[in-house]
C-alpha cells in the first residue's frame, strides 16, 4: 500500500463513464477524460475576436442551453472538433456534462435555508452546434455518413405532437422487488432491458425467472421529443423527380420552435431506428433519421429582419431610395428580358413590396398584400412574369391551375403511417406565408378549388375542420394569377362578362386586373421582333452578362426584404382627402355607365377597390422608403388602377353601343335583312348568310355586329361551334 501519500492525482472514471471502452480499454477512458477537460477549458477560456469570452457569457445568461460554433472549436483544438464530427453521439454528452460543470463553477453560491452558503443547483445544459460549412444535399446522405455529423437544408412540412421520451427507465423485478435504472439511447432508440435479475436468492426463496423486469413509468426521467418531416428545397430537386423527405427528431429546448412551412438548416447526427414491428422486412434493414443538435431558421420575414443587413447595404439602399428615378429603375429591373408592358411591371413591383398590414383595436386585421390578375391572349409573357416573381420574391411558390387541388393549395389532413394519428400538412398558400403565390392557368381551375382561395385572399387565414382537427392557419400571401379569356383569345366583339369567365366574388378580391392584349401594329411588332431576336442571338454573349443579371436579381431581392422589414408607410391627410373624392367619382361614373348600357359592369368597383388603391399608394411609398404616402403616390396608384381594373371593366362591346347615328342606322338595316332571309326556327350557315348579304352591298363588319347584337337580345343562337345560326322565336 505504499505510495498512496505521494501527492499524485488519481482519477476514478466509473462514475463519469459507466461504459468505458470495450473490455475497460484504458486509452479510451483517458481520451474521454482529456476530452472532458478540454471541453471545460474551451467553454471557460475561449476568447472571441474582440477579446471577450462568448461562451462563458452565454452560459451565465442562458442557464439551460448554449450554441457552439464548430469553427470556434476548430480554432481551439482541431482534434476535438474532429472527434465531435466523427462520433458525435459519444462526445456530445461529454460536452453537455462539461457545460453543466462549468456553469456550476461560474454561478455564485447562494444562502441555503440554514443561512450557510451552498452550491447552487444546476440543471442539464443543452449544447446546440452551428456550422458555416456548405449543406449536403438530402440525396447524397447515405451509409457513409452513419452516426456522423451532417448538415442539410430544407422546408419543414409537418410536425408531430410533443411526446415524452424516457432518458432513464426505472425497472422493478416482479419477484424480488429490486429496482434498477437503465439508460435509454437518445433519439428514437429504445432502452436495452437485461434478461435476468442479478439478485442472489436466499435459501428457501424462489429464484427470479427470465425477463422479470417491468418498467415503472412514474419513477423514470423524461425529456420532450418531437419529430419533424423535412422536405428538400424546391430549387434543389432535380427535374422530373419527386422531392425527398427526411425524418428529424428534436428534443428539449428545440421542441415546438418550428411550424410547418419554415425553411431550416439543420445540423444533426445521421442515425437509424427500427421501424415499427408490424412492418414486414429484413431484420437488418433500419430506417434512417437525423437527430438534430442545432437548427437555424433561414432568413424569414417574421424573424427580426433588419439585423441581417450590413451597414454598407443599408447605406446603399437608403441612397438608392433617395434617387429621383428610383421608381422607374425598380420597374426596369422587373422582367428585364420582357419587352413592353410597363404598367404590368409597375403593378408587379407594387405586389413585391406590398402595402402595410394593420391591426385595428377590435382585433380586425386589414391585409397589406396586393393581388394581381393578368388576363389575356396567349404569348403575352404572362407566365414569364410569374416565373420572374417566383425567382425574385423572398418566399414564393409556383403552381399551375389544373395540377392543383383545393387541399394542395390550402392544407390537407393526413394520417401518420406509424402512429396512426392525424396531422396537418400545409399546402402552397401556407408554405408561401409572407411571400407570393403564383398561380398559372387560373381559369382552368375547377370552381370548387378556386373557392378555397377566397378566404386566403381576403381574410389571410385558412380555417380547417376535418377529421377532428379544427384550426386556423395563417396565409399572409399575395396572389399573382394568370388566366386566358373564355375563348382562349380576347374577343373584342364580346362584352367583358362574356370574355372573363370568373365570378364577381373572386374578381373583386384582385386589386389590379390587367387585360393584356396582343395588338397587331406594324412598328410595335417590328420592335418586339427585333428585341426577341436580339435576346436569342446574343444568348452566348448574354452568359457573361448573366452573372451581372443574377447579381441585380439578388440585389433586388435584398432590397425588397429590407423595405418590407423596415418600412410601414401611412396615408397623409391630403392624400386621404383626395382618395375619398376620387373614389366617389369612379362610383358615379360606373353607375352612369350601368344606367346607359342597361347592365352592370363585369368588374365591380367596391370598397375593396378603394382599399386596393390605399395599398398601392403605400407600396409606392415603401419603394422610396418614406413613411408617409403623399398625393403623388395616390396619383400614380390611381393611374395604375385606371389603366388596369377600370379599363377592364369598360372593355368589350359596351364601347360599341355608343355608335354614331349612321352606323346605328346601317346595323338596323342589316338586322331587317337578316330577319327577312331567315324564318323563325330556320338554320343557315353563318358564312353563307354573310356572303349573300355582302352581295347586296353591305359591309361585313356591320353584318357581324348586327348578328352579335341579335345574339345578345336572344333573337338568334349559334350551333355547331358558331358555324350555323338558328333564328329563335
Amino acid at each position: 500500500m505504499s505510495g498512496w501519500d505521494e501527492g499524485a492525482v488519481f482519477y476514478s472514471d466509473q462514475a463519469q463513464f459507466p461504459r468505458g471502452g470495450p473490455g475497460g480499454d484504458p486509452t479510451a477512458d483517458l481520451s474521454r477524460h482529456s476530452a472532458l477537460r478540454k471541453f471545460k477549458e474551451f467553454l471557460r477560456g475561449f476568447t472571441g475576436p474582440t477579446g471577450d469570452f462568448p461562451y462563458r457569457e452565454s452560459l451565465v445568461h442562458n442557464r439551460d442551453h448554449v450554441t457552439v460554433a464548430i469553427e470556434d472549436l476548430d480554432a481551439f483544438d482541431a482534434e476535438l472538433s474532429d472527434k465531435i464530427r466523427k462520433s458525435p453521439a459519444d462526445y456530445l454528452p461529454l460536452f453537455e456534462s462539461a457545460a453543466a460543470e462549468v456553469l456550476a463553477s461560474l454561478r455564485s453560491k447562494v444562502a441555503g435555508e440554514t443561512g450557510e452558503m451552498e452550491e447552487p443547483v444546476t440543471g442539464d445544459v443543452q449544447i446546440f452546434l452551428s456550422s458555416k460549412e456548405n449543406c449536403l444535399s438530402m440525396r447524397s446522405v447515405g451509409a457513409d455518413y452513419m452516426s456522423k455529423l451532417v448538415k442539410i437544408a430544407g422546408i419543414a412540412i409537418a410536425a408531430s405532437r410533443v411526446k415524452a421520451k424516457a432518458t432513464h427507465v426505472t425497472l422493478l423485478c416482479k419477484n424480488c422487488r429490486s429496482v434498477r435504472t437503465v439508460p435509454c439511447r437518445p433519439g428514437l432508440g429504445g432502452a436495452i432491458v437485461p434478461r435476468s435479475c442479478d439478485h442472489v436468492p436466499q435459501p428457501g426463496e424462489e429464484p427470479c425467472p427470465l425477463d422479470p423486469w417491468i418498467a415503472v413509468p412514474d419513477k423514470s426521467k423524461y425529456v420532450d421529443l418531437q419529430t419533424l418531416k423535412l422536405q428538400e428545397n424546391p430549387e434543389d430537386v432535380p427535374t422530373g423527380e419527386l422531392p425527398r423527405n427526411m425524418l428529424l427528431s428534436v428534443d428539449r429546448h428545440l421542441v415546438q420552435t418550428i411550424v410547418p412551412g419554415t425553411r431550416l438548416t439543420v445540423v444533426g447526427i445521421y442515425s437509424v431506428y427500427q421501424a415499427s414491428a408490424n412492418q414486414k422486412g429484413a431484420v437488418g434493414v433500419k430506417q434512417p433519421y437525423i437527430r438534430v443538435v442545432g437548427l437555424e431558421q433561414s432568413r424569414d420575414n417574421n424573424s427580426n429582419g433588419p439585423s441581417n443587413f450590413t451597414l454598407d447595404e443599408e447605406m446603399e439602399f437608403k441612397e438608392f431610395a433617395q434617387r429621383p428615378d428610383a421608381y422607374a429603375k425598380l420597374c426596369s429591373m422587373i422582367g428585364p428580358s420582357i419587352y413592353g408592358h410597363p404598367d404590368v411591371k409597375k403593378a408587379i413591383a407594387c405586389l413585391l413590396f406590398g402595402g402595410s398590414k394593420k391591426r385595428l383595436p377590435d382585433g380586425v386585421r386589414l391585409r397589406g398584400d396586393i393581388h394581381v390578375l393578368l388576363l389575356g391572349d396567349p404569348s403575352t409573357a404572362k407566365s414569364q412574369f410569374l416565373k420572374f416573381v417566383e425567382k425574385t420574391a423572398p418566399i414564393a411558390v409556383y403552381t399551375s391551375g389544373k395540377g392543383s387541388s383545393a387541399a394542395g393549395l390550402t392544407a390537407s389532413v393526413t394520417r401518420d403511417s406509424s402512429s396512426r394519428e392525424f396531422y396537418l400538412e400545409g399546402g402552397a398558400m401556407v408554405l408561401a406565408d409572407g411571400g407570393v403565390v403564383c398561380i398559372d392557368e387560373f381559369d382552368k381551375m375547377r370552381p370548387e378549388d378556386r373557392v378555397a382561395i377566397h378566404e386566403a385572399m381576403e381574410q389571410q387565414t385558412i380555417s380547417i375542420a376535418k377529421a377532428g382537427i379544427t384550426t386556423v392557419l395563417n396565409s399572409r400571401t399575395s396572389v399573382l394569377a394568370a388566366a386566358n379569356p373564355i375563348a382562349g383569345r380576347y374577343d373584342d366583339l364580346k362584352t367583358a362578362q362574356d370574355n372573363i369567365d370568373l365570378q364577381t366574388t373572386i374578381l373583386s378580391r384582385f386589386d389590379l386586373i390587367f387585360i393584356v392584349k396582343d395588338i397587331r401594329m406594324y412598328d410595335q411588332d417590328k420592335r418586339i421582333a427585333s428585341h426577341i431576336i436580339k435576346v436569342h442571338a446574343s444568348g452566348a454573349a448574354a452568359s457573361s452578362k448573366n452573372a451581372e443579371a443574377s447579381e441585380g436579381e439578388n440585389w433586388l431581392k435584398r432590397y425588397i426584404e429590407y423595405c418590407r422589414a423596415t418600412c410601414r408607410p401611412r396615408l397623409s391627410e391630403k392624400a386621404a382627402e383626395m382618395l375619398q373624392n376620387k373614389y366617389v367619382e369612379i362610383r358615379q361614373k360606373m353607375r352612369q355607365q350601368a344606367h346607359e348600357t342597361g347592365r352592370a359592369a363585369a368588374i365591380p368597383i367596391t370598397v375593396r377597390q378603394l382599399e386596393a388603391i390605399i395599398r398601392l399608394s403605400e407600396s409606392l411609398a415603401k419603394m422610396r422608403l418614406t413613411s408617409v404616402a403623399t398625393p403623388e403616390h395616390v396619383e400614380e396608384a390611381f393611374r395604375l388602377f385606371n389603366v388596369s381594373t377600370v379599363d377592364a371593366a369598360r372593355s368589350g362591346i359596351n364601347e360599341h353601343l355608343n355608335l354614331s347615328p349612321e352606323i346605328a342606322n346601317e346595323i338596323k338595316q342589316a338586322e331587317a335583312q337578316i330577319k327577312r332571309r331567315m324564318g323563325i326556327g330556320s338554320h343557315i350557315s353563318e358564312r353563307r348568310l354573310i356572303d349573300e348579304l355582302t352581295r347586296m352591298g353591305m359591309n361585313e363588319s356591320i353584318i357581324r355586329r348586327a348578328l352579335l347584337i341579335m345574339h345578345q337580345r336572344d333573337e338568334v343562337e349559334y350551333k355547331r361551334e358558331r358555324h350555323v345560326i338558328v333564328r329563335k322565336a
